[in-house]
């Protein structure tokens, strides 16, 4: 399967500058990208025979495979789910949001807190099995994803996501990220996996 990097809709946001976001679309996105489809190559001919738990070509590729294509996945979500300026949180979402967690308000203040004590990812996610919202703290692309849950939003708390533009102020940039979330996108990732209030 050829991988390609999908663009950007935006050149810049609110408080997210166009050297920031090249940099964190255009280099570490597209290596990703990129080096997802260097796994899948060398896995199509690794010896499959050789494999074992202690070290195998096969071995390491599997378990790397995750990590680069969790990061493509992660990354594309995180891109998708913003636009400059942000909108407004559809009545749909915000019904979803305050039955799970009590209200709208209680939501951003646990996602935002998600977001100061990760170390790479916050995920609003719906679990399947649950048919509830929660918010997921990943500290690696391969770690803290839940099984059967759809990533409705992504929001990357790695420091190149905002170092750039805020050095250490990660909370002035989860705020700018906050101000240019696409709740449209949002709500269409909703209705795509066809969640209901």
């Amino acid at each position: 399967m050829t991988r390609e990097v999908k663009p950007l809709k935006y050149t810049s946001l609110d408080g997210l500058s166009e050297k920031q976001l090249k940099e964190h679309h255009d280099v570490l996105y597209a290596g990703y990208v990129k080096k997802t489809g260097e796994i899948e190559e060398k896995l199509a001919q690794a010896d499959k025979s050789a494999a074992n738990a202690t070290y195998s070509e096969f071995g390491e590729l599997k378990r790397e495979e995750t990590f680069a294509l969790n990061g493509v996945k992660l990354h594309e979500g995180y891109f998708a789910n913003m636009i400059s300026g942000g909108n407004a949180v559809p009545d749909r979402v915000r019904e979803l949001l305050a039955r799970d967690f009590g209200s709208y308000e209680k939501w951003e203040e646990e996602f935002r807190a998600s977001g100061m004590a990760a170390r790479g990812w916050v995920v609003l996610g719906y679990d399947m099995d649950e048919k509830r919202l929660r918010n997921v703290v990943c500290d690696a692309h391969n770690q803290g994803g839940v099984w059967n849950m759809a990533a409705l939003l992504v929001m990357d708390v790695y420091e190149h996501a905002y170092f750039i533009d805020y050095a250490t102020a990660r909370k002035a940039y989860i705020d700018a990220f906050f101000r240019n979330i696409d709740w449209a996108e949002v709500e269409a990732t909703f209705v795509r996996y066809n969640i209901k209030a």
